[in-house]
Order: C-alpha cells, then structure tokens, then sequence
C-alpha cells in the first residue's frame, strides 16, 4: 500500500472514526488523574479534522493535510492536547514538505518529528508519564523497524506496538507533569489519557496503511 495522500486522509478519518467511539474511555482515564474532558476534546478535535478532510484538494499533499489538521486541532481542542498534538502534526507536516509518496524513512522522521514537537511544548520527557512514553516507545520501535528493512506498512504497524507498549507502562509510573502530577503516588496504576489516545492514532496509521 503506497503512503501517499489518500493514506493519510484514511488514517486521520479513521483517528477521528475511533476517537468517537473511545472518547467516553479516554475521558474515563482522565477522570483517574486529570480533569475528565480528554476523550471530549479529542473528539470536537478531530470531528472538526474530519470536516475538512472531504475537502483537501486533489493537488493537497501529506504535508498538507497534516498541516489542515495541525490547525484545526490547535483551533479546537482544549486543554493541553490541542497544543501538543497541534505541534506534532505541524512537525510531522514540515517533516515530510515536498513528499508525495512516504517511504519508511519518511514514516520515521514524521514520528519522529512528531515526538519533538510534544517534547518541546509540553516539556515532558520520556518516564514523565505522559503521551511522550508512547511517542518515545513508538519512534523506537519504527526506527528499528525500519533499519531492518521493513515496508511503510510494517514500519507504522511497529510503532502502533511501540505506542501500546509505551502507553501500558505509565500506568506504573509516577506522574511529573501536568494535572496528574498534583496527586504524586495516588496517580500509580492508572494510564495517561494522553497516551491512551497517541495509541489510537498510531493504530489508525496502521490499520490505514493496509487498508
């Protein structure tokens, strides 16, 4: 499956197809540890994405429609996912300018550059308990992924595992950013909502690559 711009309009429809259905869970999670409305403003973010997906150009690149939803996310998201995924798909958009097709290379480097721009907002690094233990785990896993040669497909498909891997592990972690970080040891054994939801991204790429 070539990655191109039809991949990437079937995998940010696709985020926003799955948020819908796993908003309640997200803000479920966010219940434990943060202010409740993760899942809610995932989902106004990414139904504001889907709304105008339909109407990129026939002439719209990757780097377009990741720039599209940057803006729609920064516009409509509250809290601070709007700014840190914002970020990531403003990177990741700049990470792959001029591209029309995406090889393994170039899935790392839009992760990769994703992952910096939550560092550098949010401040967080890895261990921190936040989405960048997703990211981090995610890049990771694609990076090795596409070292040994692997496709775009399986490249992607190594990053949603790395994501869910990275994800599980905050539940142990004590928190050192945001909200959560106000209820110290209390926080253990709960998930961060903001890996919760990187996990779902990553796993629409993948799901869109082979699609």
């Amino acid at each position: 499956m070539t990655l191109d711009t039809a991949w990437t309009i079937r995998w940010l429809t696709q985020a926003a197809d799955d948020i819908e259905v796993r908003a309640p869970e997200l803000s479920e999670l966010d219940r434990a540890i943060g202010d409740g409305d993760h899942g809610e403003n995932m989902n106004r973010g990414f139904a504001a994405v889907r709304s105008v997906l339909a109407e990129s150009g026939t002439d719209a690149t990757p780097s377009d429609v990741l720039r599209t939803t940057a803006m729609r996310l920064i516009s409509s998201v509250g809290g601070a996912a709007g700014p840190l995924y914002g970020t990531a798909f403003l990177r990741a958009a700049d990470a792959v300018a001029g591209k029309d097709v995406l090889d393994s290379a170039d899935v790392v480097a839009l992760l990769d550059a994703a992952l910096g721009g939550i560092e550098e907002r949010g401040h967080a690094a890895p261990g921190d308990k936040t989405m960048v233990d997703a990211w981090s785990a995610a890049v990771a896993d694609a990076r090795g992924a596409a070292s040994a040669g692997a496709d775009p497909a399986a490249v992607l498909a190594a990053a949603a595992s790395g994501g869910e891997r990275g994800a599980s592990a905050t539940d142990a972690l004590l928190p050192h950013k945001g909200r959560a970080s106000y209820l110290g040891e209390r926080a253990v054994g709960h998930r961060d909502p903001g890996a919760a939801s990187t996990v779902i991204l990553l796993q629409a790429a993948a799901e869109a690559a082979v699609a």
